[in-house]
């Protein structure tokens, strides 16, 4: 479903199912380098649960075009604004990784349109290293390369989603190499996104105006936002955490665990 805001196309999957903004919305929220894709399998549980689905890509990623927004806090006004294009007047947001800071600044901006706030392989500070960062800039396909592997703690899902024996590490480096080159035009698409985690430190003012329930779902494996990481964010949100046993690609690694937890989430 494509909708247009400020005057470029934005794009949200919908579960496969026709967008009915008088139903309870989900808008599920990609990380960095990652489009809608990585929501597969959920957003079309609750599409066709009883819900409505935007799976959103972000500007100058997947199907909504650039340039990609400057921080944090800009997307989060994003994602409000698409709302108001869907005619969607309260949502919950699920946000993974970068998305996650981005649902909670949502959350945080128009506290009353945040039904529940739910946070996937997350952390704040997302303090980025400046090996990683350098390595971004100068080298950005060993630096996926590097980030790919920190990811995944497996090389196949079981018999699952998407499918029995599917290569995760492959899979998840051909998503961020297609989004780095339709990304080409406005720049190294890879650094910028993870400038804008590095960057961003308006979590604890965030929470402050937060007023829905939030939830931590957390990867125990997870060596790029480890669990003792979310511990201040766990504080700030007075959140509810739960665990999956998957690394930071949980969509990938435990589609049918995360699925579970997020259930039990926005129940």
């Amino acid at each position: 479903m494509k909708f247009a805001l400020r005057g470029r196309a934005a794009y949200a999957y919908t579960g496969g199912k026709h967008f009915d903004p008088a139903l309870p919305c989900v808008v599920f929220i990609h990380g960095a380098l990652h489009d809608h894709s990585v929501w597969t399998l959920l957003a079309r549980y609750f599409a066709h649960h009883g819900r409505s689905v935007l799976a959103v890509d972000l500007p100058g990623h997947g199907r909504s075009e650039g340039p990609p927004l400057a921080d944090v806090e800009a997307l989060g006004s994003w994602i409000l604004e698409l709302l108001g294009a869907a005619g969607v007047p309260t949502a919950a947001l699920v946000g993974h990784s970068m998305g996650s800071l981005i649902a909670l600044e949502a959350a945080a901006q128009q506290p009353l349109r945040c039904e529940r706030l739910v946070m996937v392989g997350t952390a704040w500070p997302m303090k980025v290293s400046e090996q990683l960062l350098n390595t971004s800039r100068d080298q950005p396909q060993a630096a996926m390369a590097m980030v790919n592997a920190f990811s995944h703690t497996t090389l196949a899902a079981k018999p699952a989603v998407p499918g029995p024996g599917t290569w995760l590490h492959g899979a998840n480096l051909a998503l961020m190499e297609r989004m780095q080159a339709s990304g080409a035009p406005h720049g190294n698409l890879f650094l910028h996104d993870f400038q804008v985690c590095d960057r961003y430190e308006a979590a604890s003012a965030a929470a402050q105006r937060l007023k829905a329930a939030a939830h931590l779902i957390l990867g125990t494996r997870d060596a790029m936002t480890p669990p003792k990481s979310a511990r201040q964010l766990q504080e700030l949100l007075n959140a509810q955490v739960q665990t999956v046993t998957a690394g930071h690609a949980l969509m990938a690694e435990a589609p049918e665990a995360l699925l579970t937890a997020l259930k039990a989430a926005l129940a």
